[in-house]
């Protein structure tokens, strides 16, 4: 809120800007126990999953505050449960591939779930290119040894 005001000593106008202070906001842990909402450990873990994707930051941060509003429309408080699910759904709607990367750190996902993840969300949403998983240029791909970050072609 933007607030025009006067000086009652020397009537000097000036603008003071007025903000809510928010509640603080609480995770509720599998154990029970509560620990402080820390946007940033959230954000440093949507980034990771998103980490080399062609997904915006600012699409992380809207994911974060639908979060947080989520937790103050709860009276402050939300079940790190629900924050999980929460972080799926918008990584889903985002980028499937960071979807699945946080899937598979959330859900401790096997091999086999993983697999079986891969295809729920290809019957959901469509199949995935094959260029999504890898992001390896064709050319580059078959140009490369595996395990080698040069190509085959060196220059001797």
């Amino acid at each position: 809120m933007r607030r025009r005001r006067c000086c009652s000593s020397c009537d000097h106008r000036f603008t003071t800007f007025e903000r809510l202070e928010r509640a603080p906001l609480f995770v509720r842990k599998r154990g029970g126990e509560r620990q402080p909402f820390d946007r940033i450990k959230l954000r440093g873990g949507l980034a990771r999953a998103a980490h080399k994707r062609p997904v915006a930051p600012e699409s992380i941060d809207a994911i974060v505050v639908r979060i947080e509003n989520e937790a103050e429309g709860a009276g402050g408080e939300i079940p790190s449960s629900r924050v999980g699910e929460l972080c799926l759904a918008g990584l889903r709607d985002l980028d499937r591939v960071a979807y699945l990367q946080f899937a598979a750190v959330y859900k401790q996902l096997d091999v086999e779930a993983v697999r079986s993840e891969l295809s729920a969300l290809a019957r959901e949403t469509g199949p995935l290119p094959e260029s999504s998983l890898l992001d390896l240029d064709p050319e580059f791909a078959a140009s490369t040894r595996p395990g080698s970050v040069r190509g085959t072609s060196d220059p001797a």
